[in-house]
């Protein structure tokens, strides 16, 4: 799931590509909504809260998405337009004359009158990118959320933004365990931890390749997100992976048992293999 350095620029190019432009082009393919026409609007702004896209018009609407696991918004030019619109993969496509993005694949769309945003974002935590970031606030949150760190981390109320790719590289560094719950992590270190989530997101909006290590070279880029199986970095251990969390919204953490404390509460310790080692495509958190 693309996080929230990812829609940040995702936002950012919008805005830059349509902001006080008038809409000529209008094609929404959800069905609550399909039948909206915003042509004749101009766009205000756009702009990014968390994980979510919410593009601004001044007819006093906006249009949030939210990309999910596969969605993204591209931007092409307007005279290139027509090829796109024949996806079957498209779900959204706003206009100008010179510019059109193209929502693809998009887990959420919606149109929703501007004043009512805090239905939809209202519940998040501050964002780590936003204006509205606090870190002493993203701090008194965790510290009083009695799950596993990592899966506080990944509770967008406590603070927006943060997916499984930061949420283990920075506990990685910050040498916390990720199933230790957040509110027995001492003050000074949830404070070292948050102030590391900024840094690293804040670094990382401006690239397209998010990088922890410093290389943006393939295969150099993190220090333990899907490198389960494989030497880590830091003490030539072996970095795993473990779900996090409660099903259904459990996810994947990666994580070194050597620099972070241990092996999670439910990884025996067997072999992992390499992800997308020979036999472990189908499923690279498999066994042997």
């Amino acid at each position: 799931m693309p996080e929230g350095d990812t829609v940040w620029r995702t936002a950012h190019r919008l805005h830059q590509a349509l902001s006080g432009e008038e809409l000529v082009l209008c094609d929404l393919r959800f069905p609550e909504i399909a039948t909206v026409d915003l042509t004749g609007a101009t766009t205000t702004e756009v702009v990014s809260r968390g994980k979510h896209v919410l593009h601004r018009l001044d007819n006093g609407v906006t249009v949030h998405s939210h990309l999910r696991m596969e969605g993204q918004w591209r931007v092409e030019r307007a005279d290139e337009s027509g090829r796109w619109l024949r996806r079957a993969d498209l779900r959204a496509a706003l206009g100008t004359t010179q510019w059109a993005a193209i929502g693809l694949r998009l887990g959420m769309l919606e149109v929703l009158p501007t004043a009512r945003e805090g239905e939809v974002v209202g519940h998040l935590g501050p964002d780590v990118l936003g204006p509205d970031w606090d870190p002493a606030r993203a701090v008194d949150n965790l510290a009083a959320d009695p799950q596993p760190v990592g899966s506080a981390l990944l509770d967008q109320r406590n603070l927006a933004g943060v997916g499984t790719l930061w949420a283990s590289e920075s506990l990685f560094l910050e040498r916390l365990h990720p199933w230790t719950p957040a509110s027995q992590v001492p003050r000074e270190r949830l404070e070292s931890l948050v102030a590391r989530i900024s840094k690293l997101l804040d670094v990382s909006r401006l690239h397209a390749v998010q990088s922890s290590t410093g290389s943006r070279r393939r295969g150099e880029e993190h220090f333990v997100h899907a490198r389960s199986g494989r030497p880590c970095r830091r003490c030539g251990n072996t970095v795993r992976v473990a779900m996090i969390g409660r099903a259904p919204q459990d996810r994947t953490m990666f994580y070194c048992p050597i620099c972070q404390g241990g092996l999670a509460p439910d990884d025996d310790g067997r072999t992992q293999r390499p992800m997308g080692s020979a036999g472990g495509r189908a499923n690279p958190y498999r066994r042997t």
